[in-house]
């Protein structure tokens, strides 16, 4: 098994940290709020890969379960995670591993990036309107309308932002990451 170096678990522990104030900055239209933390997600897939990304979201999730204040609103708890946004929170991990699976295997190039980013973005949905189905026994027409539609246009732009952000902060990861050499 593959030791975890000090510089991984502190890039984790920043994109944790980034997810948490980031989800901060939320707007309340409904059941599912319209947050930020999705930007961080898809920074955490497209710059620390697959499993950098995803332990940093699962490391989120599973603040806010304990009851950090992590989640959007500072909300945090089991109750939080079984409730209606509770499949959202856990496809945070899918999102950021699918976006690191793929943006890594294309070598950061934007368009397979942006294409990472929806596909993450599909499973994030996807995960989170079973979830609510599930939780609120609504109809998948009303759910799609409370927790996908409204979040379509604010998630594109994030698609945008992030992949441009991932391609050049993941060269300055990359050259400070232990073991490569300085350009």
């Amino acid at each position: 098994m593959k030791k975890t170096s000090t510089f991984q678990l502190t890039a984790w522990a920043l994109f944790t940290a980034l997810t948490a104030v980031l989800a901060q900055f939320s707007i309340p239209i409904g059941p599912v709020p319209i947050s930020l933390a999705t930007l961080a997600v898809y920074l955490a897939g497209g710059i620390l890969g697959a499993a950098g990304g995803a332990a940093s979201q699962a490391v989120y999730v599973l603040l806010g379960a304990v009851g950090v204040p992590v989640y959007a609103g500072f909300s945090g708890g089991a109750g939080v995670l079984a409730g209606p946004t509770g499949g959202y929170l856990v496809g945070y991990v899918v999102c950021a591993w699918i976006v690191g699976v793929l943006g890594s295997r294309f070598r950061r190039k934007t368009v397979p990036l942006v294409l990472a980013m929806i596909l993450g973005t599909t499973a994030l949905y996807f995960l989170g309107t079973v979830w609510f189905l599930f939780v609120t026994k609504r109809g998948l027409w009303e759910s799609l309308t409370l927790c996908v539609f409204p979040f379509l246009p604010g998630d594109a732009a994030k698609i945008v932002v992030s992949a441009l952000l991932a391609l050049q902060l993941g060269k300055v990861f990359d050259r400070m990451r232990p073991g490569t050499s300085a350009a």
